[in-house]
This record gives C-alpha cells, sequence and structure tokens, in this order.
C-alpha cells in the first residue's frame, strides 16, 4: 500500500472510451424511449407527409405528361390546319390565275370585236361621206360643164333632162379615164 492508502494492485486504469455499465444502461433505455417514441407518434406523420408529397409529384408529373401530350395533339392539328390553308391558299391562288387569264382574254376579244365594229363603222363613214362628196362633186362639176357648154355652144342648156344626160356622159368619161390610168400604174408596178 501505498501512503494514500490505496492498492496499487487492485487500481485498474480505466478507459475513458468505455462509459460505466450503469451510464450505458440508462442510456440505452433513454435511446429505446425515444426510438418508440418517434416510430409511434412522429415517423407515421413524416410516411404521411411523404406519400402526399409522393402523390403530388406523381400527379404533377401526370398532368405534365397529360399537357404535353394535348400540346403535341394540338400542335400536330395546328401544323395539319397549315398544311391545309397553304393547299388552299395555293389553290385558290391558281384560280385566281385562270380567271385572271380567262378575263383577259375575254376582255382582248371584247376590245377586238369593239375594234372591228369602229373600223366598220368608219369605213362605212367614209364611204357615206365619199358618195354625198362625189353625188355633190358630180352636181357641182356638171352645173359647171353645162354653164361652160353653153357658153361654148352658145345656146341655152337648161333643159334638165338634157344637162343630166350631158353631165352623166361627162362624168362616166372622167371616170373611165381614171380607171384606165390606174390600170396602168398597177400594170406598171
Amino acid at each position: 500500500m501505498n501512503a494514500l492508502g490505496f492498492n496499487m494492485a487492485a487500481e485498474v486504469p480505466e478507459n475513458p472510451l468505455i462509459p460505466p455499465i450503469p451510464e450505458l444502461v440508462i442510456g440505452l433505455i433513454a435511446f429505446f424511449i425515444v426510438f418508440a417514441f418517434l416510430a409511434k407518434k412522429l415517423l407515421p406523420n413524416i410516411n404521411k407527409v411523404l406519400d402526399e408529397r409522393h402523390a403530388a409529384i406523381e400527379g404533377g408529373m401526370k398532368k405534365a405528361d397529360d399537357a404535353m401530350a394535348e400540346a403535341q395533339q394540338v400542335l400536330d392539328e395546328y401544323r395539319t390546319q397549315l398544311a391545309d390553308a397553304r393547299h388552299e391558299a395555293a389553290r385558290l391562288r391558281q384560280e385566281a390565275q385562270e380567271q385572271g387569264a380567262t378575263l383577259i382574254a375575254e376582255m382582248r376579244a371584247e376590245g377586238q370585236r369593239q375594234r372591228e365594229e369602229i373600223i366598220a363603222a368608219g369605213h362605212a363613214q367614209i364611204e357615206a361621206d365619199r358618195k354625198a362628196a362625189a353625188q355633190s362633186l358630180r352636181q357641182d362639176v356638171g352645173k359647171l360643164a353645162t354653164d361652160l357648154a353653153g357658153k361654148l355652144v352658145g345656146e341655152s342648156l337648161e333643159d334638165h333632162a338634157r344637162q343630166s344626160r350631158t353631165i352623166d356622159r361627162f362624168l362616166d368619161e372622167i371616170e373611165a379615164q381614171a380607171a384606165s390610168d390606174a390600170t396602168k400604174a398597177e400594170a406598171g408596178r
């Protein structure tokens, strides 16, 4: 024994990492009590919240998948409608071009017909004016020829029938002369 009264052989050095057995037992009992409390009260609430979150996430994903499928369907419908609209626009454009070409052809035909009518009316008017001018010229030339012939012959040619015959004969000779000159000119070409 030593001076302090302790027995050296009886003293076993204690390991600071190993707790004393009574403390270990009390700690384990307290741990199981807390674990049982958590398992009975807290764990069901945690599982319930986790299940609700899981259901919400699954529902959200299902909704997102449904929304994506619906969006894809709407997009496909939109593309189909757009393609149909493009085909319809092309058909309408082609139809308008055909109608335009038909309308242009009709307008050209109508313009040609009106032009021909105007030309025919012009020719008729010219012919009527030529005949009127020839008649007026025939009367004027006849009057002048009768006056001149009367002065040359020295007697009056006032008799209307004789005057008309003389004038007609004179004008027929002039027309025959003009016709023969025109035929000679044509032959010379």
